[in-house]
């Protein structure tokens, strides 16, 4: 039988009022009084109605940790993250990590709640975090990008195929100038997706002709890619490395009067609802949002799967969406 509120009273030798007023936040009741009823309530195992249902709470919440929200991409995922936990009746915090904000800042605020997991998504994972959840028995799970060095589970879309199938398409269509805007350098998105565009134009025995860091945001592509156009040589197509910086191309393309995609074939990486617009039917590739967040989800249900556990991977295909920018 779980223990009361009046054994606490009764073993404290206070009122079982005093008892109420300890466990409420902002509540008048002498200090040294309170150090005793908590105390006492430690020793017996009592839990009072309001942390027990807090803890209720925070066993059906799952902690999405985001940066990067000017991205179209992750407000997606955000939703669909949303959209499965409500199906299931359970609920999601989360936590928006304004620009340049370290991961660090927030470690603290998404432990205290003590979910049932915590879904980190464009942002970095520090190795502070990565090891803050192992201590405190919350699994993490990094969604869209891979820390293999962090000890951490992961879902993430194959880059690297996405990568090839960019490539390959640049080239069986003809385009001899292909270049390439990348995005943040040390994202495992960036490297993967650029590893595997440059390993099948090598293969081919070519090149990147030119490229630019777009930083995967729009203003950063669009001034990068500026400058590519002005050269000698232009390229006549250009992967960005997410399909933001690729509408930033297509649209300072046609600014200098360029046609997409004769004088310019334009690829992203993501297929977010913009990609097809209309005004700029992007060829891209398609991330598999609804199965990551399954299988994210999944990681953190497993009862098999513990939050000291080394780590594991899943990897899931992308599809190539081939629409008129190429």
């Amino acid at each position: 039988m779980k223990p009361t509120a009046k054994q606490v009273a009764h073993a404290a030798g206070v009122s079982i009022a005093a008892v109420s007023r300890a466990f409420t936040p902002g509540a008048s009741i002498n200090p040294e009084k309170k150090k005793k009823i908590f105390a006492v309530a430690e020793e017996i195992g009592y839990i009072s109605p309001a942390r027990r249902t807090a803890k209720a709470v925070a066993a059906s919440t799952i902690t999405l940790v985001a940066g990067d929200l000017h991205n179209p991409f992750y407000p997606l995922v955000l939703d669909t993250l949303a959209r499965h936990l409500q199906e299931s009746e359970r609920q999601l915090l989360v936590y928006a990590l304004p620009t340049d904000c370290n991961i660090d800042a927030v470690t603290d605020q998404v432990l205290a709640v003590r979910p049932s997991g915590i879904i980190v998504t464009s942002a970095s994972l520090t190795s502070n975090m990565a090891r803050a959840c192992r201590q405190n028995q919350i699994k993490a799970v990094l969604l869209n990008r891979i820390q293999r060095d962090m000890r951490i589970n992961a879902v993430s879309c194959d880059n690297y195929q996405g990568g090839r199938d960019i490539g390959r398409l640049l080239l069986e269509r003809g385009y001899q100038r292909i270049g390439l805007i990348g995005g943040v350098a040390n994202t495992s998105t960036h490297a993967e997706r650029v590893r595997g565009f440059r390993d099948v134009l090598a293969e081919a025995g070519r090149t990147i002709h030119v490229q630019a860091s777009g930083n995967y945001q729009y203003e950063i592509a669009k001034q990068a890619v500026v400058h590519l156009l002005s050269a000698i040589h232009p390229p006549d197509a250009i992967f960005c490395c997410n399909d933001i910086m690729a509408l930033a191309v297509i649209d300072a393309a046609k600014e200098r009067g360029l046609r997409i995609p004769k004088d310019l074939a334009v690829a992203g990486f993501d297929d977010i609802p913009m990609a097809s617009w209309s005004s700029y039917q992007l060829t891209t590739i398609r991330q598999p949002v609804e199965r990551m967040v399954q299988e994210a989800v999944s990681l953190i249900d497993d009862p098999n799967i513990k939050a000291s556990d080394y780590g594991s991977t899943r990897m899931l295909s992308g599809t190539l969406v081939m629409r008129a920018s190429t």
